[in-house]
């Protein structure tokens, strides 16, 4: 089955993720029965592009790395997804035709990545995406739209990259509540930690995530934050049914003066972890994302550089830990590669499902 391809936004992590579809493609052949497509490209500032018959996306990638544009600009990227999809009716009635919605996090209300996610599916697209605004904003609105249209929606590279946390509850714990949730998930912020035990400065330890292209578009994501705190609300809303946006979470930045901070817990035999926590209080979930002092005995304590990990707590199976050694651009861009495997894998119409008991507490919600 030939899968078309749609791509919304080409930043750091589509291009690899292009890039690895040719890297895999005899393998996703040969054991899959999948083969893939880019048919077209839009994005923010170095235009848009489409063709029925498949694009070179490779060359694409390297032509904007050169600072060329792919197309015209301007025009209304969802006037662009409803047009291309019209284009591919039949490989949308097929439902072979996925886009994958790779912009950047905004942090406000999960814009414009909602609406990209909101057209396609209503138009009769799958999505994949790696932007955490859609399910951290959205997670049961979309879910509810895409089982009603039969399609998919699939986030995987949203948190901890390709590690395959939702697949994993999806496909791998039938009849398991998972009760509550903390875990180190943000790559540059626990690399600063690390470097700075070792004398390196805030500064230059944020700039080395800069350059390797690990941290956010907008560094204060990471550093004040936010890219934690919109992970716990997705591992919150998919995994314990919450209704959690990042405004609910309870959460803490990360400045030069931590310092001092780390010295003192080392001097105990202790370090200090960014960790992103969830847990269900009088039926209320409440996530947190806090500066926390941590035995190093604890798994969490002894994550490295850019090393995240997340453990379960669960009614069954008890606390289920799962631990990202490796990092990266390619790993971030394989969570998108298994999740159109996945489905590939699912090509016959799903059958509608109630998602999980939602949290509908007002204090458990956010703003409005």
């Amino acid at each position: 089955m030939t899968v078309d391809i749609i791509l919304i936004g080409f930043g750091n992590v589509a291009r690899r993720f292009v890039r690895l579809l040719d890297e895999l493609r005899p393998e996703l052949a040969r054991e899959h029965g999948v083969d893939t497509r880019i048919v077209a490209v839009a994005t923010r500032t170095r235009g848009r592009v489409a063709n029925r018959g498949g694009l070179n996306a490779t060359t694409l990638a390297a032509s904007v790395e050169s600072g060329a544009m792919l197309g015209p600009r301007g025009g209304s990227t969802l006037a662009f997804i409803r047009k291309t999809i019209a284009a591919h009716a039949q490989a949308a009635r097929q439902q072979r035709l996925v886009l994958v919605e790779a912009t950047t996090l905004d942090v406000l209300k999960g814009e414009p990545a909602l609406q990209h996610v909101r057209t396609a599916l209503a138009a009769g697209a799958h999505v994949v995406t790696s932007n955490k605004g859609p399910a951290a904003f959205a997670y049961h609105e979309l879910t509810d739209a895409a089982a009603k249209a039969s399609r998919c929606f699939r986030f995987e590279s949203a948190v901890l990259d390709g590690v395959p946390v939702f697949n994993l509850k999806r496909s791998g714990l039938p009849a398991v509540t998972v009760t509550g949730f903390h875990g180190v998930v943000n790559s540059t912020t626990n690399y600063i930690l690390t470097a700075m035990e070792h004398g390196e400065t805030f500064d230059n330890a944020l700039a080395a995530m800069q350059r390797a292209g690990i941290a956010e578009a907008d560094p204060s994501l990471d550093i004040d934050g936010w890219d934690a705190a919109a992970k716990t609300s997705i591992l919150a809303n998919v995994l314990m049914g919450a209704g959690l946006t990042p405004h609910a979470v309870d959460r803490e930045g990360l400045t030069a003066a931590v310092a001092e901070r780390i010295h003192a817990a080392r001097a105990v035999g202790r370090r200090l972890k960014m960790v992103a926590s969830a847990e269900k209080a009088a039926g209320v979930v409440r996530g947190r994302v806090r500066l926390t002092e941590l035995q190093e005995t604890d798994l969490l304590a002894g994550l490295e550089g850019q090393q995240n990990a997340i453990v379960l707590q669960t009614d069954v199976l008890g606390e289920i830990a799962i631990v990202q050694r490796g990092w990266g651009l390619t790993q971030t861009a394989y969570g998108l590669v298994s999740d159109l495997v996945s489905i590939a894998a699912s090509r016959a119409t799903p059958k509608p499902r109630r998602p999980a008991r939602r949290d509908r507490t007002p204090s458990a919600r956010g703003p409005r």
